[in-house]
């Protein structure tokens, strides 16, 4: 009996800090990537964790403490459109994990997307998706993945 107290009080301690590691636990932005090294080098370069930024409530690493700085100061420049997920699945009022090595910069703006296959469909009429996904991510932005 005493063997069985003890392994639910450590099932209790397991659980309990699954829980609380789930509140803390955010998988970076854009897997990794340095959102910052696909203006400033014009290609994704993966982050560490010695450069680390919070926005919007999510993760961001960064290869070095200036491009950690130049986000920190001008997140709405540098963050992903519709927070790193996938442009085009916006369009239609999903959220896709967008890939961070199938990216654009249009306006200024990064855009991922799935997969180059995606990304073609995108590109088809970027100005109209854009817009389309704009609209969406309005409707979307705040809820799970699973209600969409």
């Amino acid at each position: 009996m005493k063997n069985i107290k003890a392994a639910i009080a450590v099932f209790i301690m397991f659980i309990s800090s699954m829980a609380f590691a789930s509140e803390t636990y955010s998988t970076p932005v854009l897997r990794g990537y340095d959102a910052v090294s696909y203006h400033t080098i014009g290609r994704p370069v993966m982050g560490n964790g010695s450069h680390v930024s919070q926005y919007n409530g999510e993760v961001y690493l960064f290869i070095t403490e200036e491009n950690k700085n130049l986000f920190d100061n001008n997140p709405e420049k540098y963050a992903p459109a519709y927070g790193g997920w996938c442009a085009f699945g916006v369009t239609a009022g999903k959220k896709f994990h967008g890939d961070p090595l199938v990216w654009e910069i249009v306006d200024g703006k990064l855009y991922v997307n799935l997969n180059n296959k995606v990304k073609g469909l995108w590109l088809q009429d970027i100005p109209g998706n854009i817009k389309k996904a704009d609209i969406k991510w309005e409707e979307i932005k705040n809820k799970p993945i699973s209600s969409l």
